[in-house]
């Protein structure tokens, strides 16, 4: 089946600070989306502003052609969205196994994706390092069989051998997937995905993973080309 979930024009505000300054993009699924940014770029804020967590000051969010911008993130939750953030996406209380039961009954698919899990499963989500929670984070997302997935920092804390498995795993989910990444993964050098790179807020750039290095390596040259500028404030 065929989703698309969209922000059109968003704007977030943040007390007196606005962190998106209308942003569209688009994210067509099946497939894997990329939001690419530094710290304080917005690529976490539009991505709760997908899910709901965070209100709009402007503009809507549009889910297959539905205007939900005013929808409560349960709403979407129940509808078929899921959110991993990047922090508290386990519960540290509960063990490995009780938060996998609290997505599906059945969790073998789970620990068919990341065996890891399995001599962990007495163990309590709190005390596993960043990585293996992730890895806990990321099954709960898989059992879900939502049509939507929301990621944040998808593989923060995993060795580069359980990255690339990683997102091996969710460009094969059946399922609008939209990650947030500081820079391109290498696992996703060479595989087809839209890339959204965002800067202080807004777009600078959209289009496939493969155009990014050309664009990267046209832009050093036009600001060794130009004008010295001058500092810039936080992103």
């Amino acid at each position: 089946m065929t989703t698309t979930i969209s922000l059109r024009q968003a704007r977030v505000r943040y007390g007196p600070l606005e962190a998106l300054h209308g942003v569209t993009l688009a994210a067509p699924g099946p497939r894997l989306t990329v939001l690419l940014g530094r710290n304080g770029s917005g690529r976490t804020t539009a991505l709760r502003a997908l899910a709901g967590t965070v209100p709009l000051s402007g503009g809507a969010v549009v889910w297959d052609g539905a205007d939900v911008t005013r929808m409560p993130a349960f709403e979407r939750a129940r509808r078929g969205l899921c959110m991993v953030p990047e922090r508290q996406a386990v519960f540290g209380s509960l063990t490995v196994r009780e938060n996998l039961e609290l997505a599906a009954a059945d969790a073998t698919p789970a620990l068919d994706a990341y065996p890891q899990l399995t001599p962990l499963l007495p163990r309590r989500a709190g005390t596993l390092s960043g990585g293996e929670q992730r890895m806990l984070a990321l099954s709960r997302a898989l059992l879900a069989r939502a049509r939507v997935v929301l990621v944040d920092e998808p593989t923060q804390g995993m060795s580069p051998t359980v990255a690339v498995r990683t997102y091996e795993l969710l460009a094969s989910l059946d399922a609008c997937v939209v990650v947030a990444e500081q820079r391109l993964p290498p696992a996703l050098h060479g595989r087809a995905a839209l890339v959204y790179e965002l800067r202080r807020g807004a777009v600078v750039f959209s289009g496939e993973a493969g155009e990014l290095p050309r664009r990267a390596t046209a832009d050093r040259r036009d600001q060794g080309s130009g004008p010295a500028s001058g500092p810039h404030p936080p992103g």
